[in-house]
């Protein structure tokens, strides 16, 4: 073989190595070009996952948020519990309150009898159930002075007055039928049990009781319930 023809051989055989070499570059830039939108679709699942934590921890406010709700629903009832037993605490009954109660009194003389006798009620508009128990501090106001009046001595049942129901005691004293005017009454102090506020009422009933010079008073009071209902 002479040596031109050596060269040519060469020289084609370099060209074709090349040629087969740039094919491959060719293919595998293709192949990256190839590979990059697996590589997009790889991010964008990427996103949607995120997006999907963001919107699970929306969930998970959204339930914190609820959570709340049906705690400060809950207080809310817990309050209206305690609102609806009043003023009684640890769900024990608290005595009557001079404030809490409507006091009034009648004339509950049977005619006939020995003595005159007035009906004290005490009428519960507290709002909530209260106790009482003992007798209520009763003074007559006179012309002379003021009187107190004595107890009975009957034995005194503790109770509990339901809100808006009433309790009565009575009131007794001797009738003055000596033909004086005796001693005028002018009215009447009711003070309900283990109180220290009074309330102060017209006198319903005798206009005046005889002259005593005995030790004492001629008054008596009876404890809570020992009057019935008007009388």
């Amino acid at each position: 073989m002479s040596g031109n023809r050596r060269k040519a051989l060469l020289a084609s055989a370099a060209l074709v190595g090349c040629a087969m070499l740039m094919t491959a570059c060719q293919d595998s830039g293709s192949g990256t070009a190839k590979d990059a939108p697996s590589a997009d679709a790889s991010g964008t699942s990427g996103s949607s996952g995120s997006s999907g934590s963001s919107g699970s921890s929306g969930s998970s406010g959204s339930s914190a948020a609820g959570g709340e709700k049906d705690s400060a629903a809950k207080d809310s009832g817990e309050q209206g519990t305690l609102a609806g037993t009043g003023s009684n605490e640890n769900g024990k009954i608290g005595k009557c309150r001079t404030d809490e109660l409507e006091v009034t009194a009648k004339d509950s003389t049977i005619t006939g009898d020995n003595e005159g006798t007035v009906a004290v009620e005490l009428k519960n508009g507290g709002g909530r159930d209260c106790s009482l128990s003992g007798y209520a501090g009763i003074d007559l106001k006179t012309n002379a002075g003021s009187l107190s009046a004595k107890r009975t001595g009957e034995k005194a049942e503790p109770l509990v007055l339901k809100d808006g129901k009433s309790v009565y005691f009575g009131v007794h004293y001797p009738i003055n039928t000596s033909g004086g005017s005796g001693v005028r009454i002018t009215g009447l102090v009711v003070t309900p049990p283990d109180e220290t506020k009074s309330v102060t009422l017209n006198w319903p009933g005798a206009g005046s009781l005889p002259v005593s010079d005995g030790p004492g008073s001629p008054v008596k009071v009876g404890p809570m319930g020992s009057a019935g209902q008007g009388g």
